[in-house]
């Protein structure tokens, strides 16, 4: 009995010690970037030395997954199965994309930028986020031909998403209702779809 407590406990200490690990890292690649922060500095923000790091996460990569896991467990990015169907799925769609990337918005502007110049933490992004936009735009773009689809592609991005919101100075309904604007003036006679036509533009408040 002693020996399975004392086995336990030891089991314990390492999930916390891991999850400490874990935490310091996701906050160091939402303030400084994956490709900006040293293992040195995750261990030194956890409160462990390197080689108690390297025992976890034996290199960089393993560590970028137990942190883009660690952040897409606590908020999962949208799933298209929550639309509804019709007229009103891309309203919906959209509005919870975007209100994703607003709740993760450092973190997401860090990594993204570094997944331009950084292989690891651009591998790590599209094996946890690639299946999920291709699923939102499968989804989304279902009723259009190229050109809306197109527009569509660009729209769902964290980026444009972001250019509306900052630079724009959007409010959170108005960035989604220009993304549907901007989709509907591209699809002309695409409009009648498999789901029908778009939804009809709200007012911009």
């Amino acid at each position: 009995m002693p020996r399975t407590y004392t086995l336990k406990r030891r089991a314990e200490r390492q999930a916390e010690t891991r999850l400490r690990i874990v935490e310091a890292a996701v906050a160091l690649h939402g303030s400084l970037g994956p490709a900006r922060t040293p293992l040195s500095l995750v261990a030194e923000r956890a409160g462990v030395q390197r080689h108690t790091l390297y025992a976890h996460f034996p290199d960089e990569r393993s560590l970028l997954l137990a942190c883009s896991g660690l952040a897409t467990e606590r908020d999962p990015p949208p799933e298209p199965v929550a639309w509804p169907e019709g007229p009103d799925r891309l309203r919906a769609g959209l509005g919870a994309i975007y209100g994703w990337y607003r709740r993760n918005e450092q973190l997401a502007a860090c990594v993204l930028r570094d997944a331009e110049v950084h292989a690891p933490t651009r591998e790590v992004t599209e094996l946890r986020l690639g299946p999920t936009m291709r699923r939102w735009e499968e989804t989304l773009g279902a009723p259009f031909g190229p050109l809306p689809r197109a527009v569509l592609r660009v729209m769902l991005g964290f980026a444009a998403w972001r250019s509306l919101s900052r630079d724009s100075a959007l409010g959170p309904g108005q960035v989604v209702e220009a993304a549907i604007r901007a989709i509907q003036a591209s699809a002309g006679s695409d409009t009648q779809g498999r789901c029908g036509p778009l939804p009809p533009p709200r007012e911009l408040l």
